[in-house]
């Protein structure tokens, strides 16, 4: 039997969650409250967990498109991680969501919040192919928060993403163009393939599942990535076929995405200071040192010994025999004392 849908009190705002990371939060369109969606754009760097539930609309069903960070959700005893390049899909029902976005590297995401009415009022009657947990709520069956399990994120949407931050239409006709986009993002995640699925549909889930597995491998094995046939056997297709479709799936090559990863867990270990620009390169498989400056250079716009400036953080010099370690970031070394240097 339905119940009493929840619904977000009309003042709703998510900005006081985002206090944290000032500027970090971008609204691009729409209130939930008001035309029953909207469209954010979220990009900070993070050094300690944020509580993400606080900007869940209660009610609503909600799409996070990630192409940077981690995060976990949590919901009825179950919980997932949202990887990078990888979507979910959640619903922040009764008894609440829980999740938090996860410490070290960049996070960049779009979230897209649609109300139950604005679903019912624009999505076809009659269909068997949208998600049924989605269509449990949209008929009043189902009132628990819950979390899809995340999914890799579909290359149609990395231009519908890029064009949603950069709005090319004049501002009369943007009302129309927003709602179009947020149609066409619920078309494309919250709809899911049934038995009868045709078989073109059913090779282009099977080539999102190889991706997934190959980018989850690629991860694992950081500092020793298998070779591009090894992966290929891993995940049972050709080398060929994997590295055109890893490339279609995620914007890019294998190379590329290796690289990505690579320079990005780095920084992390540099910025949260458990080690040095030499210890960092050396953690992520690279050996030469000069090689890792020059990419890290090329990827955050200026070179890993000055990278902590950035956050107003210092670096740990690299460890020497008989040497004291540095202390942890936010600690004292204790009751030894140093004269301070002037400044220039």
């Amino acid at each position: 039997m339905p119940t009493a849908p929840i619904v977000a009190p009309s003042d709703f705002s998510e900005k006081s969650a985002w206090s944290p990371v000032p500027g970090g939060w971008r609204p691009l369109f729409g209130r939930v409250a008001d035309s029953g969606f909207s469209l954010e754009w979220h990009e900070f760097d993070l050094f300690g967990p944020l509580p993400w539930d606080p900007s869940f609309h209660p009610g609503a069903i909600e799409v996070c498109l990630n192409l940077e960070g981690c995060a976990d959700l949590a919901s009825n005893g179950s919980n997932c991680v949202l990887n990078p390049l990888c979507q979910s899909i959640y619903h922040h029902g009764q008894p609440g969501l829980s999740a938090r976005r996860l410490p070290g590297g960049r996070h960049r995401f779009l979230t897209v919040e649609f109300s139950r009415d604005f679903l019912r009022t624009h999505l076809p009657t009659g269909l068997n192919h949208l998600h049924p947990d989605v269509q449990a709520v949209l008929d009043g069956r189902q009132e628990r928060s819950f979390v899809l399990p995340p999914e890799p994120l579909p290359s149609a949407l990395f231009p519908l993403i890029e064009s949603l931050r950069h709005c090319p239409a004049f501002q009369p006709a943007q009302p129309t163009w927003f709602l179009c986009k947020a149609l066409e993002v619920a078309a494309l995640v919250l709809f899911r393939p049934s038995g009868d699925e045709l078989f073109c549909t059913r090779a282009q889930r099977a080539a999102r599942e190889r991706v997934e597995k190959a980018r989850s491998i690629l991860v694992e094995r950081l500092t020793q990535p298998p070779s591009l046939e090894e992966l290929a056997r891993t995940v049972g297709c050709s080398s060929f076929y994997l590295s055109r479709q890893f490339s279609a799936e995620t914007g890019l090559t294998l190379p590329q995405f290796l690289r990505r990863i690579r320079l990005e867990k780095a920084a992390e270990l540099i910025r949260s200071g458990r080690c040095n620009v030499t210890e960092a390169a050396m953690e992520v498989g690279y050996n030469s040192l000069s090689h890792f400056s020059t990419a890290f250079h090329e990827m955050f716009g200026c070179c890993p010994g000055l990278y902590p400036q950035r956050f107003n953080l210092s670096i740990r010099p690299p460890a020497s025999a008989g040497s004291t370690p540095a202390p942890p970031p936010g600690r004292t070394a204790g009751p030894r004392t140093t004269t301070p240097r002037p400044r220039p």
